[in-house]
């Protein structure tokens, strides 16, 4: 059997500090301030772009992560540890397609 632990992470609340920042806590009484700018292409996350769709992000607590109306979310790990999930993650942003005009 393997020993495979890791800390499970969930987010406790957060704040809006920028048009597209926020200043998330978690459960284990840290915070990270991100900035979500840079993620906020493709056809799931580009519609926050729109800093109004962006400020209706709200905390699902069965998720217990931070959600928007559109269905967009973000892993309550790679919230935690943004500053190392950063890099990769802005990788695979660069490579989500924006969604075809109608």
């Amino acid at each position: 059997m393997s020993d495979l632990t890791h800390a499970i992470h969930h987010v406790e609340s957060f704040d809006v500090v920028a048009t597209y920042a926020l200043r998330v806590r978690f459960g284990d009484r840290t915070e990270q301030v991100i900035d979500f700018e840079p993620m906020l292409r493709g056809e799931l996350y580009g519609p926050l772009r729109d800093a109004a769709v962006f400020r209706r992000v709200r905390l699902d607590p069965e998720a217990q992560t931070l959600v928007w109306p559109n269905g967009a979310d973000f892993d309550p790990a790679t919230l935690h540890d943004w500053p190392t999930f950063l890099p990769a993650t802005l990788d695979m942003a660069r490579q989500w397609k924006e969604p075809a005009a109608r």
